[in-house]
């Protein structure tokens, strides 16, 4: 079966590690460009290398934003620890990034691509952000836009806004008004795509490295929302990549969303037009449910093909 070409922009993070094993079991990876968000970007850089390593893949990475386009950055490192990827002991990457920006190289590879390409940011939108503005033109070629981010119901990092869209809100704001389709996995389908105890041992008991890599990444990762009363582990950013692969896991409905880059209390908030007579144009498909068990099944499988 042919795999539909990706680019993986992200911020490694426990769950984009996993977002990273499930997109290179199952899609054709171009790229990983690499930002900071849950943590700064000399970690999610070395984060993202480590994980490459570990599991055995190979595509381009480069890395980008520092910070976000107009604002100073917030880091996650209560949810991901002081590395942004504590728990594992991952050994030392065993290849370096790109000489080139994560701008030039989205460009370069979205540009000779031949078909169009789909996006997978699974962290903040800065870079992005920063290359629709630098160019504007390489919209063109790409497919569509699936993304970690937002929420229609509520936030998290404020009772407003998702963590992802909060960090750089003008650069998401610059992506939902982009004319590419977009697929948003916001917190609304997220905290239903727990992972369980159970199926956390499940995957240690697999024995082999990536699977009890994924274990223990949610070993670490699963401390932080137990604190929180979850009754499992969202599996947040794995949505962005699942619904590429499986999009038959998710239940989505079209609406307009506009992005909050103002407001003293709800700034970074994606803001859904659900009134039944708006004229609004749709410019989003969002995830609001799935089918959980299909959906760990997923990553089970794919922490199997390693």
């Amino acid at each position: 079966m042919k795999k539909n070409p990706v680019i993986i922009d992200c911020d490694p993070g426990h769950d984009d590690t996993i977002a990273l094993i499930l997109a290179f079991a199952f899609l054709d990876v171009k790229a990983v460009t690499v930002t900071a968000g849950n943590q700064t970007l000399d970690k999610t850089l070395l984060n993202a290398k480590k994980v490459l390593s570990f599991i055995g893949k190979r595509a381009p990475v480069a890395k980008g934003a520092e910070r976000p386009m107009c604002r100073a950055l917030q880091t996650a490192p209560s949810v991901h620890g002081v590395s942004g990827l504590d728990g594992p002991v991952l050994p030392e990457p065993d290849f370096t990034e790109e000489q080139v920006s994560a701008i030039e190289l989205l460009r370069k590879t979205i540009t000779e691509s031949p078909e169009p390409i789909t996006l997978i940011p699974t962290g903040p939108l800065t870079n992005i952000g920063i290359l629709f503005t630098a160019y504007p033109e390489i919209k063109k070629n790409i497919k569509q836009i699936s993304l970690m981010g937002g929420g229609i119901e509520t936030g998290n990092w404020t009772s407003a806004a998702e963590f992802n869209i909060l960090v750089d809100p003008e650069a998401a704001e610059i992506v939902f008004t982009s004319g590419i389709p977009i697929i948003m996995c916001g917190l609304d389908v997220t905290h239903r795509a727990m992972i369980m105890q159970e199926e956390i041992e499940q995957l240690r008991n697999l024995g082999s490295k990536v699977p009890v890599l994924a274990a223990e990444i949610m070993d670490f990762y699963s401390q932080y929302h137990r604190k929180q009363g979850f009754a499992g582990s969202p599996l947040h950013d794995p949505c962005a990549v699942a619904y590429i692969i499986k999009p038959e896991l998710f239940v989505t409905k079209s609406f307009h969303i506009d992005i909050e880059c103002h407001g003293k209390f709800t700034a970074g908030m994606t803001l859904a037009d659900r009134r039944p007579w708006s004229k609004a144009d749709h410019n989003v498909v969002a995830c609001l449910d799935l089918d959980r068990k299909g959906f760990i099944e997923l990553i089970i499988d794919a922490c199997k093909s390693y």
